[in-house]
């Protein structure tokens, strides 16, 4: 993801115990089903333009479920959450997970508690039917010092708690920097997978953010088998400039690069828990992002997915 999607990512209870355990079995079995889905962010600019026309062609092209990159003001893409799962329930759009940056800003120290605008995030994601919420980012300010990020952790499998009295999951996706910045010794990306509850946060595996540094999904899932129920699905090649993550490399139609996608697939499927295979593409060469996403469809099929 290049420095317009980071500048753009940053900007009830169960009553009886029956229900409670009925519920999570049931939220289970749904999280067990694969699932292929596109994240919208590929479309970007067209959502800003035209949410309701662009959903519309991405089903006309055979999408059915998709992840939200746009939550704002308890909105998403400018419509309340019973207004826009209407939207996506009219054209027979699913939208299973979500992107929404928790930052330090979402905990209150003093009460040892979320805030308000954090809780009312999960119920707003609650209400449009996602069953992850996923966050896309970790402040700079948590990447400076070990024993900061450590105490954000332990408020991230506080989060997955909080998500799980919803019948949702938290979860969060990586970039690059995870596996480049080192503190007391270790990537970030490690203290995350070795400091959070895999019960509680889903590893959503970005595998073409971390390639331009040097990260290869097989390796890592192989590291952490069982820890990654979602992924975030991309093929690279070159860039002539310096790329989305500024790494030498930029994202393409699935199949159409460099990285051996559906042998990651098919380990990630096998080996690495993973259920919920997102696609997103973010530089498209000489297509439209419409015409990418159309793409990526067809080969997502082609695989298997």
């Amino acid at each position: 993801m290049h420095s317009s999607r980071r500048n753009f990512i940053k900007t009830t209870a169960l009553t009886a115990a029956g229900a409670a355990l009925l519920s999570n079995n049931i939220f289970a079995a749904k999280r067990s089903a694969q699932v292929t889905g596109l994240q919208l962010y590929t479309v970007r600019d067209d959502m800003k333009k035209d949410p309701t026309g662009t959903l519309k062609q991405l089903a006309a092209a055979g999408w059915v479920n998709v992840e939200h990159a746009n939550y704002v003001d308890r909105k998403f893409y400018g419509y309340s959450p019973v207004e826009f799962k209407k939207i996506l329930n009219d054209l027979g759009l699913k939208m299973i997970s979500g992107h929404t940056s928790m930052g330090p800003q979402h905990w209150d120290k003093s009460k040892n508690d979320f805030t308000d605008a954090w809780k009312y995030t999960i119920d707003d994601a609650a209400t449009v039917g996602q069953h992850y919420v996923v966050s896309p980012w970790l402040d700079d300010s948590l990447r400076k010092n070990y024993d900061d990020l450590l105490g954000f952790l332990m408020v991230f499998n506080k989060c997955g708690e909080l998500c799980k009295k919803s019948g949702m999951k938290f979860g969060y996706h990586n970039h690059n920097f995870e596996f480049t910045v080192m503190l007391n010794n270790m990537k970030v990306f490690d203290i995350i997978m070795q400091h959070t509850d895999a019960s509680l946060v889903a590893q959503q595996l970005d595998i073409g953010n971390m390639y331009g540094v040097g990260g290869r999904a097989m390796d890592i899932i192989k590291q952490y088998p069982g820890r990654f129920e979602l992924m975030h699905v991309k093929d690279e090649i070159k860039s002539p400039g310096k790329g989305e993550m500024e790494d030498g490399y930029e994202s393409t139609v699935i199949g159409k690069g460099i990285m051996g996608v559906k042998e990651i697939l098919d380990y990630a499927k096998k080996t690495g828990g993973t259920t919920q295979f997102i696609v997103e593409q973010e530089s498209y060469q000489t297509i439209t992002p419409i015409e990418a996403a159309k793409q990526d469809l067809v080969a997502m099929k082609s695989f298997g997915y």
